[in-house]
């Protein structure tokens, strides 16, 4: 028999203002312990040096945390012109430092360069991992690793501020876009170097920032209550079928929703026509406002054997075990 996870039975989004400082995992398990849930994780890591928000996943909303992880990013970052360090951040060794001999107008046209579709060679001291262990592992023992060129794009790049030799910017970006690299590439473009002085992410995909939480006022509210009372704390929770809010949705009835529940496919009423392939949002009931069962994939009716007029059913991919 398999052994029972100890904690409560959440589920839902904490959107923590992560501080300077810390792992991400170090902040995932702290939450995770002020919520007592039995399961948790996190959708992409902030350096330690970052700040901003970080969703975190509990319970069941572990399950569509990889919606989050591919969903665009925004951040506000401080470039330093004139110095280059060995992580393109305030927490390497300075490896050059050269005179900022360019124009305000040189600075704009060079950040944005940068729009649109691009390749990005991956930072040695990113998280990415080559046989199992993260590149950063490899890096602080001074061993380089071959990196292939990433498809990034960058969406939106605002200048917001050039007082030489610092440039504050707001990108908006695909997931795994390092914008440690863009700076220090910022800096080899204009000849000068440049390296990361702060880091702040603003937004993840249609997260509203007004809600994001700090770890102080968490453990604040926690402190706060009785034991075993952890309403206040769950009224920060955002419904983790947030994390799946640009998918279309499936409503199915009683008997649907039975044969779901037992990974059988089903066949709703659908806010657009089902088709082959598409991920949904399911939920039992009227529209959104009924219980959200998980997401599924549209796929063809298995009994029509290939048949013209084939009708598209939703398979279940991710089901929500509700205890």
């Amino acid at each position: 028999m398999a052994r029972r996870r100890k904690g409560r039975d959440i589920n839902g989004i904490v959107l923590l203002d992560k501080p300077l400082g810390g792992s991400s995992n170090q902040l995932l398990q702290k939450v995770r312990w002020l919520y007592k849930a039995a399961k948790a994780g996190h959708t992409g890591a902030l350096d330690p040096l970052a700040s901003g928000m970080l969703p975190l996943c509990l319970g069941e909303a572990t399950k569509f945390s990889q919606f989050l992880l591919d969903a665009e990013k925004t951040y506000e970052v401080t470039a330093q012109l004139g110095v280059r360090t060995t992580t393109s951040d305030a927490d390497g060794e300075v490896v050059e430092e050269k005179p900022v001999n360019v124009s305000e107008e040189q600075v704009r046209d060079a950040c944005l360069a940068f729009l649109g579709k691009s390749k990005q060679i991956p930072s040695m001291f990113s998280a990415l991992k080559h046989q199992g262990k993260p590149l950063y592992y490899y890096a602080r023992q001074g061993i380089e690793i071959e990196r292939e060129p990433r498809d990034i794009e960058v969406f939106e790049l605002d200048v917001l501020r050039i007082e030489l030799p610092y440039v504050d910017m707001r990108i908006k970006c695909s997931k795994g876009t390092y914008i440690r690299s863009i700076v220090d590439d910022l800096g080899q473009n204009l000849g000068c170097g440049a390296y990361v002085t702060r880091l702040h992410r603003t937004e993840v995909a249609d997260y509203p920032t007004d809600k994001m939480v700090s770890l102080e006022k968490l453990i604040e509210i926690q402190e706060s209550l009785d034991d075993g009372e952890f309403k206040a704390l769950d009224d920060l929770l955002i419904p983790m079928d947030t994390a799946v809010s640009r998918l279309p949705f499936v409503t199915i009835n009683d008997a649907e929703r039975n044969r779901f529940d037992n990974g059988q496919s089903v066949k709703g009423e659908c806010s657009e026509p089902l088709s082959e392939g598409t991920s949904y949002r399911v939920y039992h009931g009227v529209d959104t406002n009924g219980i959200f069962l998980g997401v599924g994939e549209g796929v063809l009716d298995p009994k029509d054997q290939g048949i013209p007029k084939q009708e598209i059913f939703v398979n279940p991919k991710r089901r929500v075990v509700y205890s």
